[in-house]
């Protein structure tokens, strides 16, 4: 009999039970959280600028302190990483992460301090063993081996580190728990992706005592796929028989679930969900078939924007005992690394308040709203998922952009990029899809796809009416490869680089359209 579940679970009981107070205490232990770092900063440029000293509440704290975006804190963290001291946080900070959660050519690099690495990051996969293990007792995930795929790093001359959080991680973690992980730290930090990719799969296939797995799923799928072809095996089961849960984050899963599913072969695999970011590790399953619950004692407060609140020039954001369940806000957020009242950039979907879980439902810059029909990446999935259901369709990647009227009353044409015959005259929306399994009939694939977007978009089915406005979706079918050599093309190969799903414009739609005619 295995006891190391049960050893786990003793050890860990203090853990679970403050857990539990999420609920009922959930707005005081944001408080002790704001608390701490309003104390922390005091002392630090940002603090003494913003007058942190006299702050007496979170009240007074957001008439002071203006939401910032990156572009606002860049400035302080392009010094930090010069090396200068006490700029947004009072501790030395080392490590930035390069964020790609930017879809222009300008990196983003995230501040990663120590307080956060370890009273955040790691505390959240502690965390998340410790949730998983409860759920399930007779797990083996403490006996196995974890296989993780991760980014890179890139060492400046003042000692400083910057490159995906998944590397910064990687590289620090203690001895004992990087003992029962795989790669190897020097196959993990690779810059090279495909190189990368051939050594992974070498390495892993000589661990078959593998239990757990965690990463992007697009990317984890790609690998699993390589671990196939190089062992000859029918499904990753044969090659790794103790793996039992895929631990996945930073994309929604929904379109890569029954891909993983057969690729695996373990009708009894488990999916368990994660939030971990760049600028933090901020909810993540708890529970089997809940939605994540947002973990408060990380070093992080939480603020919520409403999304009609994006505009103004004073934005009114919401603390955790103000927000409604089944609406979406912008999270804003102020952390142990020093970002204050940031707009993180993702959107989120409250599903219930005692705890508060939640779901991300989107970006703020990744929605399509030409037209006044607020489409976001969540209601996106959902008619996805349904037409897929209903044709028999694998979608295996996206992206979906507006496709504009002109002036004289005709929609710019797209037959040159894409050799169709456009004679939808009306304003529209244009999704480029790579098929796992193509559809039995594209025509039915788009009629369940607008029906569900109407569905669950009162907004969208506004526009959509008689076709006054919009038109019926255009799906422009992508041979196998596309979305990825578009990413090579931009160097964003492996660890958390992500297809922008939705667009407000044409750009990422025309540039993978290019890289489309180049490959055909």
């Amino acid at each position: 009999m295995n006891t190391r579940p049960s050893i786990f679970k003793l050890l860990t009981k203090n853990r679970m039970n403050f857990l539990r107070r999420y609920a009922p205490n959930g707005a005081s232990i944001q408080y002790l959280q704001w608390q701490y770092l309003i104390k922390k900063a005091t002392k630090t440029e940002f603090g003494k600028k913003y007058h942190f000293d006299q702050i007496i509440s979170v009240k007074e704290f957001q008439d002071k302190v203006p939401i910032h975006t990156y572009e606002d804190l860049a400035p302080y963290i392009e010094r930090m990483m010069t090396g200068e001291k006490n700029i947004l946080w009072p501790t030395p900070v080392k490590w930035f992460s390069k964020s790609s959660g930017t879809t222009n050519a300008k990196s983003k690099f995230i501040p990663v301090s120590k307080e956060a690495l370890w009273n955040c990051h790691y505390k959240g996969g502690k965390d998340l063993y410790l949730f998983y293990s409860h759920a399930y007792p007779d797990t083996r995930i403490l006996s196995g081996l974890s296989l993780a795929l991760g980014g890179s790093l890139t060492s400046l001359p003042n000692g400083i580190e910057t490159g995906d959080v998944s590397a910064i991680l990687m590289k620090n973690l203690p001895f004992w728990v990087a003992r029962k992980r795989t790669p190897s730290l020097e196959i993990a930090l690779m810059k090279e992706w495909e190189s990368k990719l051939e050594k992974i799969s070498a390495q892993a296939i000589a661990h078959p005592n593998i239990s757990d797995i965690s990463g992007v799923p697009s990317w984890m799928l790609l690998l699993l796929r390589s671990i196939l072809e190089k062992t000859k095996a029918q499904n990753i089961s044969e090659v790794f028989p103790q793996l039992e849960v895929f631990f996945h984050g930073g994309v929604n899963f929904s379109p890569y679930k029954k891909q993983l599913q057969q690729v695996i072969g373990n009708p009894d695999m488990r999916f368990w969900e994660t939030y971990n970011a760049s600028e933090g590790f901020f909810s993540m399953q708890s529970e089997p078939d809940k939605d994540m619950l947002l973990m408060l004692d990380y070093g992080v407060f939480y603020e919520f924007l409403p999304l009609s609140e994006l505009s103004n020039e004073k934005p009114r954001a919401l603390m955790l005992n103000e927000v409604e369940a089944g609406k979406n806000y912008a999270l804003v957020i102020s952390t142990n690394a020093g970002l204050w009242r940031y707009l993180i950039g993702d959107t989120i979907l409250v599903t219930s308040l005692s705890p508060l879980r939640i779901k991300i439902s989107g970006r703020t810059k990744n929605f399509i709203n030409t037209f006044g029909e607020e489409l976001m990446i969540d209601n996106a999935e959902k008619a996805l998922l349904y037409a897929c259901e209903h044709t028999g369709a694998i979608v295996t990647e996206y992206t979906a952009g507006p496709v504009y009227l002109t002036s004289t009353g005709t929609t710019a044409r797209v037959s040159a990029a894409t050799n169709a015959d456009v004679s939808n005259s009306n304003a529209r929306h244009q999704w480029l899809i790579e098929f796992e399994k193509e559809p039995s009939s594209i025509e039915k694939f788009t009629l369940f796809l607008d029906e569900m977007l109407q569905k669950v978009n009162s907004d969208y089915e506004a526009k959509r009416y008689k076709n006054m406005i919009l038109g019926l979706p255009e799906i422009i079918v992508l041979p196998g490869g596309t979305f990825y050599g578009w990413l090579k093309s931009k160097e964003r190969l492996g660890g958390q680089y992500k297809i922008p799903r939705l667009s407000n414009n044409r750009d990422i739609i025309e540039d993978i359209l290019k890289i489309h005619r180049q490959q055909s």
